[in-house]
This record gives C-alpha cells, structure tokens and sequence, in this order.
C-alpha cells in the first residue's frame, strides 16, 4: 500500500527520493517523508503529501531513504510519518506492509523509547540491539528479519555508512540500476526517469546497495536477479495535459486495448495465440474454472464467467480473493484457478491462489505487471498490456482484463472442440472493433460532462443491468463511488424491486444498460418501475430509439457481447465528470490506494 524508495550514488539524492515519492504518491499519501543519511541520519516528515515538506539542498556525499503512507497502525500524522528511527538516531527505516507480531517483538524491547502508533517502529529497534552486539549492518538486519512475522518490504540506513539495505517478504522490491547509483523502490515508476533496468526482487531477498552496485541474497547465499529492461518510458507516467491521471488513461483505453489484443488474434481462421505454456491437454481435461479477484479485476472475472461459459463450456465460480476457499467435492486437477489482479501483487488474490496450488490447482494469472510476484507463483501467465497505471481508479486495465480474458475463453474453447472456427472469427471480429468503439464513445464526452453536470448533486446513483451488464453495473457504480465520494450502487435490473427500490426517488437517478448482451428488453420493465416512482434514468444503448423512453441516452456502437464494457467507458467519464465538479482529489481518493499489498 505504502510506497517506498531509496537512492546511492553520486547523483543528488534529495532530489532523486523526492521525486520518486512524488512518482509513487498513488500508493498512499496520508503522510511523507525522507531520511538522508551521511555521518548522521536527519529525518524530514509530515502528515500530508511530499509537496508539503522542507527538504535540505543538495547533499553530494549523503544516500536517503523515502517513504509515502496510506495508514494501517495509526492515524496519519506527522509523529506516524516514516522513516523511523532508534533511540540513538543512527538507524531509518522505512516500510510497506504489516509486521503482525508487532506487540510481541515491542514487549522484547525494554528500554527503548517508542515515538509513534506504527508497528514499524519495531524494527530500528531491533536493528539497534544486534549493532549493539557488535554485528554488522547486513547480518543484522538478516537476524532482524528472521524474527518479524507478516508482510514487508522495507528500506534501512545507517549513519556513517555507504550501505542502503532492502528485504522483502509478500511486498513488492526492486532495485533500479543507474549509470550514477542505485535504486530501490515499491515499484519502477519511483526511478523510471533515471534507468530503465530494474531487477525484481523474490520473497526472502535481502540486498545491499554500496557504491559498487547492488548483491542480493536469500537464505545467506549470493542469488542472481537479472536485470530486465523496462518497454515503456517515462512520458507513459506523466499528466501528457490531461488534468489529471484518471482522465488521461481512459483517453488512453483504445491505444491500451490495441496493445493487448497486437499479434493475439487470427480473425479469419478464429484463433487466439497468446503464447500460453498450459498446454492444449490441460485445457482439454478440466472442467471448471475458479476466478479469484477483487475490486475492479473481481467485476472484470464476473464479465469474464460469461464469456467462459458460453465459448468454452467450462463451468465458472469467480469469488472475491478475500472470500476464497477450497470447496471440497471436486477434483483439483481437473479444475483451473485463474487470479486476475492489475499490480500482481494484491494480497488477498496472492493469497487465494497460493490456497488453489496447495491442493494441486494449475493456475494461471491475468496481469499488468511483468516480474510481480503472482507472476512468479503461478503455471503460467497471460499480460494484459495495458501500460502503467497511476490513477487510482483502474480504467484502462479494466477494459484490457475483459479483452485479454476474451482472448483465453476463446482460445480454450478453440482447444477444446466448443466452439466453431466461424463463431470464434465472428466474435473476434468484434473483439478488434473495440479500441475504434471506445474512442467513438471517447468523442462524445461532452454529451456526458453535460449530464454529469445536470445530476451531479443527486442523493444517490443507482446503476442496473442485466447478464454482461450487471458486472458493469457493479463496476460503474465503484467508480463513481470511489472517486466522487457520493453514494453509488449497481444491482441487477431483476432486484430492484426486491428491496433496492425503496431508496428511488426524485434526486436518484438511475443509470440503465440497455445494449446488446444486457437483456434490454426485461430491462425495460425496471425502467418504467423507476420512472413511475420520479427517478430520471440515464440509458446507455446502441439503439437510438430507446431515447424515447430515458430522460437521457448515451448512445454506444453496437458491439454485440463487448458493447457493454464499452459503455463502461462512457461511466467512467461520467463518474469523472460528476467528482471534478465537486473538487475532489481525483487521483487520490480518501482512503484508498493503488496497490493494495496487505490483507
């Protein structure tokens, strides 16, 4: 959740952590801080975001360490602000995650002075009383590990040493190297403008960053991280003009959806070639499916239950990660466990998929993130090539997951024999209609700031659909919730009349997906039971004529099954406009982060 980074070398390490911070505010922003560390050890923190701290000028010969929170234990503040330090002040850490046995270990610390509410706090002083003994930085902090419980990822300097220590455990760390120093990061985009080679750091990992470079080791052996080279560039992380990252990146959906289905689909013969290790045998011999997601990837894996079901013949249960447990009663072997989740490296989805291969599941992972870890815990994996992703609010990998996952229900049903060569090549041909789809929706945004404006002070905002249109009900209706901090819920069109109904109103809109795939015409008869009781509905169709009976029609393209997901793209412009006219903080809603690496 927390992002964290740190730098050695000869370039100017003040400003090089501070604008990592600022690269990696999307993982928390509750409070900030950096510790630049020479013969001694001066820490600069707040509560707030990097923008609101006094950092010194350059420091050519110091290294630091940063930090930007989204809070677990304890409430921002500046005191909770990172790094920590121990009670001589030679020792700053900083760290993303939860160190569950916190207590324990404090209990353990007699005499040392506590200054915050954070279980991180814990491990400077940990450090401390092994540099005591008379240990050197490295294996203390080695022993230091062997004791902390949870998930972690974490940064240490010390004073009077040109040495930056990282580890990881169920948290995301990677090294950046520079042709000046050295990174280490939550995440690529804290160094992207300085280095494109990266290498991806495993659970137990521990390095050291000297002047020299960087040695990684697990379990006290030297282990080989090969560094990778980054395919996008620092320009894929700027603004580009847009006022904010959520607008930019759902202008980006039609580039990101070319990207992921280039050299994927052959239309005419109707296959899918997406380089899959899982072999035609395996595809052939099982027969069911379990999705494990959550948030936005969970809405994408209940799309994508439909798609499965109906080219594959697989039976599909899409659970939320968090949810998830093995039913007894079928056959592991014959079942495929499928974990979509946009970083790689969500907690909850990670855990339910380590559940699946512990009975002997194959799993197979649908991501964003080369090297994240769930790529590196599953059979085998499928990209959805979306570019990276800042906003908080996931847009454009969204559409990317759907298509992706279009992409493998097609190429399973190919393998095994459920589908013809002529009905794959039909539907694929609508598959590779959507990046031009979503930029006609794209073109009409003003239409929908226009309707964002006449409703953008309702009560509440109810969304409804029907088959592929009730997960994007769902998804619609998080988006606007999340990011415009109005009340938002999606339903299926059926259920409104089973309790939901006795919340419409005057000032309720309802907001109806009326295209291909969503059943429209049952749709229709809770239309009318919203409008009998005064709620105006917003419809969304590729059918003009349906205008007649909306107070307002977003018109779509038609796209049989995917013209929903494509009016998920007129939503989320509505749920955009609808927060920018209340002023909130778009990128950065309350409470929420990108990443979210603890369960």
């Amino acid at each position: 959740m927390c992002g964290i980074t740190g730098y050695l070398g000869d370039g100017d390490s003040v400003e090089l952590i501070a604008q990592g911070l600022k690269n990696l505010e999307y993982r928390g922003y509750d409070s900030a801080g950096v510790a630049v560390v020479d013969d001694d050890v001066n820490v600069y923190k707040q509560e707030g975001t990097i923008d609101g701290i006094t950092l010194p000028d350059s420091e050519p010969t110091a290294y630091g360490i940063g930090h930007t929170r989204w809070s677990t234990h304890g409430p921002p503040s500046d005191r909770n602000a990172h790094p920590h330090t121990d009670c001589t002040g030679d020792i700053a850490v900083v760290h993303n995650g939860i160190i569950s046995n916190y207590h324990e270990l404090k209990a353990d610390l007699d005499g040392h002075i506590f200054e915050s509410d954070t279980d991180t706090e814990v491990i400077p002083h940990l450090i401390e009383e092994e540099l005591a003994d008379g240990v050197d930085l490295l294996p203390a902090v080695q022993r230091v590990l062997d004791r902390l419980e949870g998930s972690f990822a974490i940064g240490v300097g010390q004073a009077g040493s040109e040495r930056l220590i990282g580890a990881r455990q169920d948290s995301p760390l990677v090294v950046g190297h520079g042709e000046d120093g050295t990174f280490l990061a939550s995440d690529v985009t804290a160094f992207i403008e300085q280095t494109k080679f990266v290498s991806y750091l495993e659970d137990g990992d521990v390095v050291d960053v000297g002047v020299d470079g960087a040695t990684v080791y697990n379990d006290g052996e030297v282990v080989d991280r090969e560094p990778q080279e980054i395919k996008w560039d620092a320009e894929d992380t700027s603004k580009a003009g847009h006022d904010h990252y959520m607008h930019k990146e759902i202008h980006e959906q039609p580039h990101a959806l070319r990207q992921t289905l280039s050299g994927r689909v052959d239309e005419t013969a109707g296959k899918v070639d997406l380089e899959l290790d899982l072999g035609d045998e395996l595809l052939e011999g099982i027969d069911r499916v379990h999705i494990v997601a959550c948030g936005t990837s969970y809405h994408a894996g209940l799309y994508a239950k439909r798609l499965f079901e109906t080219y594959s013949g697989l039976s599909v249960e899409v659970s939320r990660a968090s949810e998830y447990r093995v039913h007894d009663g079928h056959d592991p072997e014959n079942t495929l466990a499928v974990a979509i989740t946009q970083s790689g490296e969500t907690a909850d989805t990670l855990s339910a998929i380590r559940t699946a291969k512990s009975i002997g599941t194959p799993t197979l992972a649908v991501t964003n993130t080369v090297g994240s870890t769930v790529t590196r815990e599953v059979d085998d994996t499928v990209y959805i090539r979306a570019g990276p992703e800042i906003g908080v609010a996931a847009t454009k990998t969204f559409v990317s997951q759907v298509a992706t996952l279009a992409l493998v229900a097609v190429h399973a049903g190919r393998v095994r024999g459920t589908i013809s060569a002529s009905k794959a090549a039909s539907f694929l041909q609508s598959v590779n209609q959507l990046p031009s789809a979503v930029q006609e929706v794209l073109n009409s945004e003003a239409v929908i700031e226009r309707i964002a404006e006449k409703y953008a002070d309702s009560e509440s905002f109810f969304f409804i659909g029907k088959a592929y249109g009730h997960p994007v009900a769902l998804e619609s209706a998080l988006k606007l919730k999340e990011i415009s901090y109005e009340h938002a819920e999606g339903f299926p069109a059926g259920e409104l009349k089973h309790g939901p109904l006795a919340l419409v109103t005057e000032q309720t809109p309802v907001i109806a997906l009326l295209t291909e795939g969503t059943e429209a015409a049952e749709t229709m008869s809770n239309v009318k039971e919203v409008q009998s009781r005064g709620a105006p509905v917003i419809g969304l169709s590729s059918d003009s004529g349906k205008s007649e009976f909306c107070e307002e029609l977003i018109e779509v393209p038609e796209m049989g099954e995917m013209e929903p997901v494509v009016a998920n793209v007129a939503l989320q412009l509505l749920a955009y406009h609808v927060a920018d006219l209340k002023g909130r903080a778009i990128d950065k809603p309350r409470n929420l982060a990108k990443s979210v690496t603890v369960e």
